[in-house]
């Protein structure tokens, strides 16, 4: 649970903005949608070879 301490006369726009900076750092809502559907261990390790794999590519061509 997130817990915005709000300051006495602080704006509700400002604890807002707090809020879901906050939010959005903690990964709550992509931890969420991973959550939503079953992906096998096999593609998740598929996918983890690509991204590297990209990565490396892009490494090299900065070079």
């Amino acid at each position: 649970m997130l817990i915005i301490p709000v300051k006495e006369g602080e704006s509700i726009d400002k604890a807002l903005k707090k809020f879901k900076k906050k939010f959005e750092r903690t990964g709550t809502m992509r931890a969420l949608r991973k959550r939503q559907s079953y992906t096998k261990a096999s593609v998740e390790r598929r996918k983890e070879v690509i991204r590297a794999a990209y990565k490396v590519r892009m490494q090299s061509d900065e070079q």
